[in-house]
């Protein structure tokens, strides 16, 4: 730290400390002014004399009251403005007492407003000046009473700049706050949507899997001692899906793996080019699938392809969990101007309007993938049993900040 820096720490800390010191170094300039001579002709005599009783009491007063400027600036100012004007009035020759009223009135427009400034500068100036050119032997157009006009107009316009230089700094440190402050929101906000993301996911892959193993798991104990093929085959269908389950685990939880950690996922995010060996998990697990498709040639971006991936995966794992034993699912893809559309149906009786009760994430889930990606979800049941997931998820990004949700 510089020793001008240091000195502004101190003076921070110790402000009535510092006025003192200002004070004492005005009364001495006051005191070492009052000993020279007035103009004689055409020369200033610099010979010592002695000031006046009542200049140096006016001279202590003055420069005692400014040790009080920063607590009281107006009462300052008046004190110091009636003990000039009462040296203009007295003093032959007079001291420059007005010095202490300059530094009061430096203080004050430092302190307050432009308006205030601008009232309380024009009354000093008058008032000072007045006295000075009204009193004593001196004319009115003397230097010494000029210099009074000139000194008051240069400590109310120096106090001026200073005020507006430090609201300058002062708006610069809160703009570089606020903005460091919306830097943090907007990482806090970004780590809050990456963790919900991954939630997301989390939940689709184990929901989706863990009901195919549940359900092939029942159909072996069912089927073991009377047919082992059976059996067998619905044991191989447990051991695909964890194994399915444990890749996309994998993939997703290596997501929070820090860039130098190893094994890294390199797998690319499932999307609807993987519909038919989606479906076909939910075949070999007893559930009739039908898809329809018409949206040959569509390239899908990223996060819609992910988005609609997972929201058949979450409809259909509905669909085994809750339509019952014999029910039928209906899939459709189609891409209608702007949208792609996703449509999940079924037939079952079961009661798909509590499948999100009870701590489930299901449906709340799809939601939060169609929101982020500005589209809308519809779900319900539909007329004469069975359930409806009808999702529409626009093509091009209609995000406020223009990113790519993925």
């Amino acid at each position: 730290m510089s020793t001008l820096q240091r000195a502004k720490c101190q003076a921070k800390a110790h402000p009535l400390a510092m006025d003192a010191v200002l004070a004492a170094a005005v009364l001495v300039c006051m005191v070492a002014g009052s000993f020279v001579e007035p103009r004689h002709r055409d020369s200033v005599s610099w010979a010592l004399r002695t000031p006046d009783v009542l200049s140096l009491v006016l001279m202590a007063l003055g420069a005692a009251a400014l040790v009080f400027r920063r607590r009281a600036p107006m009462t300052v100012l008046a004190l110091t403005g009636t003990v000039s004007v009462l040296e203009s009035v007295t003093g032959d020759p007079r001291a420059p007492v007005a010095m202490s009223a300059v530094v009061a009135l430096y203080t004050v427009a430092s302190t307050t407003d432009r308006p205030t400034t601008w009232r309380v500068g024009l009354l000093t100036m008058t008032v000072l000046t007045g006295a000075a050119m009204s009193a004593g032997a001196l004319p009115w157009y003397a230097q010494e009473n000029l210099a009074i006009f000139a000194w008051t107009g240069i400590g109310a316009t120096a106090g001026d700049a200073v005020r507006s230089r430090r609201a300058f700094v002062q708006a610069i440190r809160e703009r570089a706050e606020r903005a460091e402050r919306t830097r943090e929101e907007e990482a806090r906000r970004r780590v809050a949507e990456e963790r919900l993301r991954i939630a997301r996911d989390l939940h689709d892959v184990v929901a989706h899997h863990i009901a195919l193993v549940n359900v092939q798991a029942g159909v072996a104990a069912h089927v073991m001692d009377k047919r082992p093929d059976q059996a067998k085959e619905a044991l191989a269908h447990v051991r695909e899906a964890s194994r399915s389950a444990l890749n996309e685990l994998r993939a997703t939880v290596g997501l929070l793996r820090q860039s130098g950690d190893p094994e890294a996922p390199t797998e690319p995010a499932p999307g609807l080019d993987r519909l038919d060996e989606l479906t076909g998990t939910f075949r070999s697990a007893g559930l009739l699938v039908e898809v329809a498709r018409a949206d040959q040639g569509t390239t899908l971006p990223a996060a819609v392809d992910l988005a609609a991936y997972r929201i058949i995966q979450e409809a259909l794992t509905n669909v085994q969990k809750h339509a019952g034993p014999h029910a039928k699912a209906e899939v459709s893809v189609v891409h209608v101007g702007p949208n792609i559309e996703i449509t999940v149906l079924d037939d079952g009786s079961g009661e798909h309007e509590s499948q999100d009760s009870g701590g489930g994430h299901g449906l709340l889930g799809m939601r939060e993938r169609v929101a982020a990606l500005r589209g809308t979800l519809t779900t319900g049941p539909r007329y004469g049993g069975g359930f409806r997931v009808h999702a529409i998820l626009p093509l091009k990004n209609r995000t406020p900040t223009g990113e790519d949700p993925a």
